[in-house]
């Protein structure tokens, strides 16, 4: 159930920072979003990539100057724990389709066993090329896939390469099997699950469940629920965003003085500060001033000095890190 949000009275506030949602079943990622949205009565907000509605797990909300840097995350490694249901099919790749006998139902009484499944599961890792499914959000001339698909309107869609880190066995169940998986960017898991299950010889599969468990650096065991979110007082919900800066971690850090970060905020490049890396042109840094306080992020231009790439703007009162 979705929390009901009071916003009487509230007025909409410029804060910046990332909340780790735990989406719930059932709702698609825009609504968990408006919803956190209003809960704090944000001026502005974005998630980081969409989870299907049925799906569950790490849902990254950025408010404020955070958005600025939340496509970062669009191109980030992902960890998903997802039940696939062997031997049937899905319209939709998930629980939420029309489900068929996969076949002419002979692999109903296959058994299977844990070296076959991990051994074939083994088989999926590495570059793979995967078939976009028909219920996805890629478009073709203009209007997304999906809509075509509820129109009972099949357009040819040529396989791409994906990249599965790993995979492996969690759980087995009869018909079903929990496996976790490690992917990059690009991947459909509904789209594995139906592979996987041809590859056991059941005929196929579709997910009954998929919780996303980590993205990039961020890891659920530190993300909110609604629940738990709607019963904290404003203050409190606060408490719970991580810095805008925690979406760009992974590259490298620059210190500047006063004088340089002047310099940036005026848009002009200024000295590269990052001694013990050795960066190339078009390469990323992560700006801060003397004070610690996050500037944004600078580009490393062909003579070697940094330009200014996407900075906060400084005349927004930022309610985390700072």
């Amino acid at each position: 159930m979705i929390p009901q949000v009071l916003s009487v009275g509230q007025l909409k506030r410029e804060i910046s920072g990332v909340l780790l949602l735990d989406k719930p079943p059932q709702i698609s990622s825009n609504k968990a979003l408006q919803t956190v949205k209003r809960m704090f009565a944000a001026a502005k907000a974005g998630h980081t990539g969409t989870l299907d509605p049925m799906a569950t797990g790490l849902l990254p909300i950025c408010f404020g100057e955070a958005t600025k840097f939340s496509s970062i995350l669009l191109g980030a490694n992902k960890t998903y724990d997802a039940t696939l249901k062997l031997g049937y099919l899905s319209t939709t790749g998930d629980a939420e389709g029309e489900i068929s006998i996969a076949g002419n139902g002979e692999s109903q009484g296959l058994r299977l066993t844990p070296p076959h499944v991990t051994a074939v599961l083994q088989s999926f890792t590495g570059p793979i090329m995967q078939r976009p499914p028909m219920y996805s959000a890629l478009k073709h001339q203009g209007r997304p896939l999906y809509r075509y698909a509820r129109e009972g309107v099949v357009i040819e869609r040529q396989p791409r390469k994906v990249y599965i880190h790993d995979v492996r066995l969690a759980a087995m169940a009869h018909d079903e099997i929990r496996i976790v998986v490690n992917c990059g960017t690009g991947t459909y898991v509904r789209t594995l699950a139906e592979d996987i299950g041809r590859a056991l010889g059941c005929g196929g599969a579709y997910l009954t469940a998929l919780r996303r468990t980590i993205l990039d650096d961020f890891d659920l065991a530190h993300a909110y629920t609604l629940e738990v979110l709607e019963a904290m007082p404003m203050a409190e919900r606060e408490h719970c965003l991580l810095s805008a800066d925690s979406l760009v971690y992974d590259l490298p850090a620059a210190t500047l003085d006063a004088a340089a970060t002047a310099s940036l905020r005026q848009g002009r490049a200024v000295e590269n500060y990052i001694s013990e890396h050795s960066l190339t042109e078009g390469e990323k840094v992560r700006l801060y001033d003397k004070g610690k306080c996050f500037l944004g992020l600078g580009e490393i231009t062909v003579r070697g000095e940094i330009a200014p790439k996407r900075l906060i703007n400084f005349s927004v009162e930022h309610s985390a890190g700072n």
